[in-house]
């Protein structure tokens, strides 16, 4: 009888640690979405107790004078890390997936995890004309 209960418990909980990895396998494999996000790096650091990753925040900035939103962000390699550490101080562009559902704060503090960088080449912005309100136009003389 104990040999039974105990067979039924191992195998229970050989199950169970195979779903939580399975769980843990499929939220860091499948992205729910990806895109790109640019703006000016505001921090990034390693953070954590047993499993350091590399958490930070890009300030995304609309046009001059307006409040930045805030993105947050995670990245899991240390090559991608220096990229963006390397690029401190100039705009760039994040390319990030996200993964909802993840289990744990050890794969990351957020669900954005940034996979690439690149810097953003600044071309001037275009001048504009101002607007006229239609009617007052004049022909030219």
């Amino acid at each position: 009888m104990q040999a039974k209960i105990l067979r039924y418990l191992s195998i229970t909980l050989v199950v169970f640690l195979l779903l939580a990895i399975g769980w843990v396998w499929f939220t860091l494999t499948w992205s729910y979405s990806e895109g790109d996000r640019a703006g000016y790096v505001q921090k990034l650091s390693k953070k954590g107790w047993l499993c350091k990753t590399w958490e930070g925040e890009i300030a995304m900035v609309t046009m001059p004078g307006a409040i930045p939103e805030k993105f947050e962000f995670t990245v899991r390699d240390d090559a991608v890390a220096e990229k963006i550490n390397a690029l401190a101080g100039k705009r760039v562009v994040l390319y990030y997936q996200q993964h909802k559902f993840i289990p744990s704060s050890c794969f990351g503090e957020t669900e954005s995890f940034v996979g690439n960088v690149r810097e953003v080449t600044e071309t001037g912005a275009p001048v504009l004309a101002p607007a006229v309100p239609q009617g007052q136009l004049q022909a030219p003389r």
